[in-house]
């Protein structure tokens, strides 16, 4: 038992994937036998009903796009946002009127030097002015998850903007991700290749820019819809502050036309609108020119924000009917301990998908609590090891590599004790295998969890599992907490073994594939 703290702090190394004691796990366990144990569990289905309640104010990105397989269905993403005015009460001068409107969109791409094209324009003459230039453009595919072409060609989208009519609410206010909203006229539409571009114009004279212009997507928007709602209104009180504005012009949704393709992610702050105009100007010998000018409407932090996910489901399909006999999240959480479905084929995805339940047979606590007082065992390493299901998710599609696990206790929502008590020692909440291929497996580390349950006689609690990432403060790498997380836009999803009701509480054989709960414990 003198061994307990130190076999604690050394966890991580002793959480192999393979449930094996390394050098270092060899030297804490020295003068120890070492038992590696396997046992079946309860594993059953979470239906979070496809939908998600979001503080706004939490998106660090958002994704535009549709896409659909055969296990889970269809799914369409469109980006809700509201806008501001750059600067309120603003006075656009003396008969302004609009060149262009243009909107800015900035996905993630990808930057490996062999996806980059370049191509050079040595003759070419930049309008402003007619000057002798070179123009550099340089392409970028975007990050896409979902198909890259459709029957052999590169999937096809076309990008649409329309006008919100509904009050978005402030940043703070919590918004479910199947919101349904009104939408009036369309104020943009542009086909888009799935890349975007930088551009860079130098004069052929001194080689001094003209132009140079981020990476990004740019379309023309409606510009006689502008200038009707925006330069129109000048003086008018609707633009006089943001509170007027953002009930004026509500928002804008941005989508696509299609419904099967793939989804593409960006920041919400990088987005933009830039309007173009002319108007004017008097010298003081009452010589009229008509100048350019330009102001922006700023789509970022502070505005609301959110994905708008909505699903189109195969009522025939495994994943539906899984569904039928899943527990309800929202009935899980009034009580943790209800009865469940055992399921021999579970399912996780982002976006408001389902997620899973772990539940320990009270049988296989028991038995180890025996253990603990009668042999003095100590538990050095447990985790819930998960295998993809070969049968069912053998595809191309990025599979998830992170997940988000909470214990299911009433009125508490709280990180595993193994992610506070072991965050010095480097623990890693879930370790991943083979992921580019059908065996891939997760294992997720509670050894502090079961320690507790064991060892200090704690309550036991399902773990629910969900597809996402933790949110972390950007300083210091913090994170932010169990709420805070990328699941409302974070589109994986996987299919994976369930279990064989006859298996669960038996102790395993290796080569199971049903979920299960793997343990090293030692004794003297």
């Amino acid at each position: 038992m003198k061994l307990v703290p130190l076999l604690v702090m050394g966890i991580v190394v002793l959480n192999s994937c393979e449930g094996e004691l390394d050098d270092l796990g060899s030297q804490l366990v020295e003068g120890s036998d070492a038992y590696d144990k396997i046992f079946g569990v309860t594993a059953y289905n979470v239906n979070n009903g496809d939908v998600q309640k979001v503080v706004t104010s939490q998106y660090d990105s958002v994704r535009i796009g549709a896409f659909r397989e055969d296990v889970f269905g269809g799914q369409k993403v469109s980006y809700i946002t509201q806008l501001r005015l750059n600067t309120y009460d603003p006075d656009f001068g003396k008969n302004p009127v609009i060149d262009s409107v243009v909107l800015t969109l900035k996905p993630r791409y990808e930057s490996a030097t062999d996806s980059i094209t370049t191509t050079t324009n040595e003759d070419y003459v930049y309008p402003d002015g007619q000057v002798a230039a070179k123009k550099v453009v340089t392409t970028y595919p975007v990050r896409k998850y979902g198909k890259y072409k459709i029957n052999g060609e590169k999937t096809p989208f076309t990008i649409k903007v329309h006008e919100v009519t509904d009050f978005l609410g402030g940043a703070s206010d919590s918004i479910l991700t199947n919101k349904a909203f009104a939408l009036s006229s369309e104020i943009g539409s542009k086909s888009f290749n799935g890349t975007v571009n930088s551009v860079v114009v130098t004069k052929d004279s001194d080689a001094s820019e003209l132009l140079n212009r981020a990476v990004s997507f740019r379309m023309e928007l409606k510009k006689e819809f502008f200038q009707d709602k925006i330069i129109a209104k000048q003086g008018n009180q609707v633009l006089k502050d943001a509170a007027s504005f953002i009930r004026y012009f509500r928002g804008i949704s941005i989508s696509v036309e299609q419904n099967d393709g793939y989804l593409f992610s960006m920041a919400p702050n990088d987005t933009g609108i830039t309007i173009y105009y002319k108007n004017d100007v008097t010298a003081t010998d009452g010589t009229v020119t008509r100048t350019k000018q330009e102001t922006t409407l700023n789509l970022g932090a502070s505005n609301v924000h959110l994905s708008q996910v909505i699903y189109d489901r195969n009522s025939d399909s495994p994943y539906a009917k899984a569904m039928l006999t899943a527990v309800k999240y929202e009935d899980l959480k009034k009580n943790p301990g209800l009865a469940v479905n055992p399921a021999d084929k579970l399912y996780l995805q982002g976006m408001g998908g389902s997620g899973i339940g772990i539940r320990i047979p009270q049988g296989t606590i028991d038995a180890l609590k025996q253990k603990f007082q009668n042999e003095k065992i100590a538990i050095v390493s447990a985790k819930i090891r998960l295998y993809n299901n070969a049968d069912e998710w053998n595809n191309k599609f990025r599979k998830p590599s992170s997940l988000l696990v909470q214990e299911m206790i009433k009125d508490t929502v709280r990180f595993l004790p193994d992610m506070t008590s072991l965050a010095s020692a480097g623990y890693s909440l879930v370790k991943t295998a083979n992921l580019s291929t059908k065996d891939a497996y997760y294992d997720i580390g509670i050894t502090a969890s079961l320690k507790n349950i064991v060892e200090k006689n704690n309550n036991a609690h399902d773990f629910v599992i969900n597809v996402g990432s933790y949110l972390s403060d950007p300083s210091t790498g913090t994170l932010l907490g169990q709420t805070y997380n990328d699941r409302p836009y974070n589109p994986f999803r996987i299919a994976l073994t369930g279990i064989n009701t006859n298996n669960i509480g038996q102790e395993l054989l290796p080569d199971s594939k049903n979920v299960q709960l793997r343990i090293i414990y030692t004794k003297k």
